[in-house]
């Protein structure tokens, strides 16, 4: 069974939060403006960020870079090249490296995709398509709809970019079982050889969290969202994906090597406003204010808090990550932590054992079918409670 750190090369990533969007999705709780008369200093901050946090990483060579956001495609070639610039002159990133832009269906035209894989080092897209239907699109109110949901997978493949990965969204009220299917469907036909696929959440400061406080929208059915998953995972497995993660669906050695260092515990760091850096032992966090951001960076100062990790909260945290991932927790590594927490944790996942949601195999610890379900509560059971001081 191949460990998730083989497949991150066991080598730091670089996150980098854009924070801004077109408009606003009602589903999305992420820190982004919609205003971009900022975007010029927000980038000359990203960068001076990147220069003052040069050490973080110990002179480790970068296998990813991750723009991320908000929407890392409003970016002009010129913003894109000089982060590079900076990245590359204080960073080894290796020949191999995993590149990925985020992107929005609206924003990748013919002439952006060229310029992109002419004049930058991006060589993979991470596109928000969440639906290949109208109705689902003005509901979430994303900013485009079904022609350019299609039309860009088609500009991208015409521009060479062979490394795709595209978001999905199910159990929308808009989404029945058969218009799911048919997304999945289109997404094959495509042969996209990454999916990230995300059931709908209501998330407390959304548009989409108000409507249904106020009675103007239907919470989550969580029994269609249930048969929307299992659906899921036996289209993915038809089709020869491998399910990696809980919502990470991949054809055979295309992992998404920055995402699986995360879930394989691998120091990144993050740059931009909310962005969060993890160095194996703490786990800071900069401030989600856009103003604050830049106005600190400006001054050469780099606004964040951080937490340094206890023994309980790194077992919990590899706990929740690993549980999640095809390669589950492993024994031996919770044993290194020390044996109250492997004594623990193997009393504690017996009744899941028992119960037919947790198996075991190699000292490896894995969701069943059934256990997918469920897999968030699990972890929460698997938890250990930090003693009291």
């Amino acid at each position: 069974m191949a460990d998730p750190a083989h497949i991150s090369h066991a080598v730091p990533g670089i996150y980098l939060h854009i924070p801004f969007c077109k408009q606003a999705c009602h589903y999305c709780n992420f820190h982004f403006s919609t205003s971009l008369r900022s975007r010029d200093e927000m980038v000359a901050a990203i960068v001076r960020e990147l220069d003052l946090r040069r050490d973080y990483l110990d002179a480790a060579d970068i296998s990813s870079i991750y723009f991320g956001g908000g929407t890392p495609s409003l970016l002009t070639l010129s913003d894109l090249e000089r982060i590079f610039e900076k990245i590359h002159r204080i960073h080894k990133v290796l020949p191999d490296a995993e590149i990925t832009l985020e992107a929005n269906p609206d924003d990748l035209d013919a002439d952006k995709l060229r310029d992109l894989r002419r004049h930058t080092p991006v060589n993979r897209l991470s596109i928000g398509i969440q639906s290949f239907r109208e109705e689902d699109l003005k509901w979430m109110n994303r900013a485009h709809n079904a022609v350019d949901a299609q039309a860009c997978l088609r500009a991208a493949a015409t521009a060479g970019f062979d490394d795709l990965t595209i978001d999905l969204i199910y159990g929308a009220p808009t989404t029945t079982d058969a218009q799911w299917q048919e997304n999945l469907s289109i997404a094959f036909d495509y042969g996209i050889p990454h999916l990230s696929c995300y059931c709908l959440t209501v998330e407390e400061g959304t548009a989409l969290g108000t409507f249904v406080r106020k009675g103007q929208q239907p919470p989550v059915d969580e029994v269609k969202a249930a048969r929307q998953f299992e659906y899921l995972l036996d289209a993915t497995a038809g089709r020869g994906y491998e399910h990696y993660e809980i919502s990470n669906f991949a054809q055979p050695g295309r992992y998404a090597r920055h995402n699986s260092s995360y879930w394989s515990g691998e120091p990144y760091l993050g740059a931009g406003p909310s962005a969060h850096s993890f160095n194996g032992w703490s786990r800071q966090w900069n401030i989600a204010n856009n103003a604050l951001y830049m106005k600190a960076l400006a001054d050469g100062n780099i606004p964040f808090d951080i937490e340094m990790l206890t023994p309980v909260q790194r077992y919990n945290e590899y706990v929740m990550t690993a549980l999640r991932t095809k390669w589950g927790v492993d024994r031996n590594r919770i044993s290194a932590m020390g044996e109250n927490f492997a004594g623990y944790f193997e009393q504690e996942v017996q009744r899941f054992l028992v119960n037919g949601t947790v198996e075991e195999a190699g000292g490896h610890y894995t969701l069943t079918r059934a256990g997918k379900l469920l897999a968030d509560g699990i972890a929460a059971e698997l938890f250990m409670v930090e003693p009291a001081a």
